[in-house]
């Protein structure tokens, strides 16, 4: 999948069906030229419902395709028959897509499960037929309801990434280089900053044709959780990762330093991202020899007494297999 595919917010136009209205028909037949009321009620209009699909990772199709209307109820009919219900539109989406509604921005919705379907809308409900009027003192009503109209509505979809691990670090920091390795994903990479502009996903092959779902996200700043740089335009995806994986250069000024950066700006956005595993990986370790490695072992040590950090690198493939040893025990709560 292309970068430019990758479509994670969109707005759409939403109606649901209108109701039909209820028949006023009195029953005719030979020999029978003043029957009572007969009128049959409409038929309700179609409902908007949203379906998760498993096969959806973007909202790219929305790209096309941004109004959606239900059908209309039929109007009722003699002999006390029921107009049809209008058709209802099903609008399939990417397992992690929340509703909003574009007015308030209140969350309408979320979809999680594949086949999951949550109705947004209402058709209009059906008008009754004059049979429903009838009294003693009105036996013959010539008068039966109008069909309620259906509702209009502007929706905003937002896609949060589900992936198992999220990368996590400072622009440049070899994130799209590590998913390239560690998965069949290609994104894009050069030697400058924000070179990835939207999340990609990747799938990590394990032991025993087991696996799990990495995403690199795009690079964090200092503000970000203000808006600044990408902002909040990738802080929601990494709400959906299980586990987070903070990559931080070998040759960074101060590892600890850009550590609790990023920590703080997780911090800022949504404290319960907090409460997710972490684990620290120190890439481009390439450059440096056992000796110096060693030193920085003494540091780290004390800087990251509560979290779990290792050396990586992805050009040089130092690592790796350890780094997905490490990330499946944190999924599978394995003590190893």
């Amino acid at each position: 999948m292309t970068e430019g595919n990758f479509v994670d917010y969109v707005k759409v136009s939403l109606s649901s069906g209108k109701g039909g209205k209820g028949s006023t028909h009195l029953h005719r037949e030979k020999y029978i030229t003043k029957g009572g009321p007969d009128g049959g009620d409409g038929g309700r209009g179609g409902h908007i419902i949203f379906r998760g699909n498993k096969n959806l990772w973007t909202l790219v199709h929305f790209k096309f395709k941004k109004h959606f209307k239900a059908g209309h109820g039929e109007n009722g009919s003699k002999n006390r028959s029921s107009g049809g219900d209008g058709d209802d539109v099903y609008v399939d989406v990417p397992l992690g897509t929340i509703i909003r509604d574009a007015e308030s921005n209140e969350i309408l919705l979320e979809i999680t499960e594949d086949g999951e379907e949550k109705m947004v809308m209402e058709g209009g409900m059906g008008g009754r037929g004059n049979w429903h009027f009838r009294t003693a003192t009105n036996q013959t009503p010539r008068y039966a309801q109008p069909g309620v109209s259906g509702q209009e509505r502007e929706v905003i979809l937002e896609l949060k990434v589900l992936a198992d691990v999220g990368l996590v670090g400072f622009p440049n920091a070899g994130k799209s280089t590590l998913l390239s390795v560690i998965t069949s994903a290609k994104p894009k990479i050069a030697d400058y900053e924000f070179t990835t502009l939207k999340p990609n996903l990747g799938i990590v092959e394990y032991r025993d044709f087991q696996s799990f779902v990495m995403a690199d996200i795009p690079g964090i700043i200092e503000g970000a959780a203000e808006g600044k740089g990408l902002g909040h335009y990738f802080l929601r995806h990494i709400e959906r990762n299980a586990t987070l994986l903070f990559l931080i250069p070998a040759d960074s000024n101060d590892i600890s330093k850009e550590y609790e950066i990023l920590l703080d700006e997780l911090r800022r956005y949504n404290p319960e991202l907090l409460d997710k595993d972490r684990l620290v990986a120190i890439s481009k370790s390439d450059m440096l020899d056992e000796e110096l490695m060693d030193e920085m072992r003494v540091e780290l040590d004390k800087d990251f007494s509560s979290v779990p950090y290792m050396f990586i690198s992805s050009v040089a493939q130092q690592g790796i297999q350890e780094l997905k040893d490490r990330l499946w025990a944190m999924l599978n709560d394995s003590p190893d």
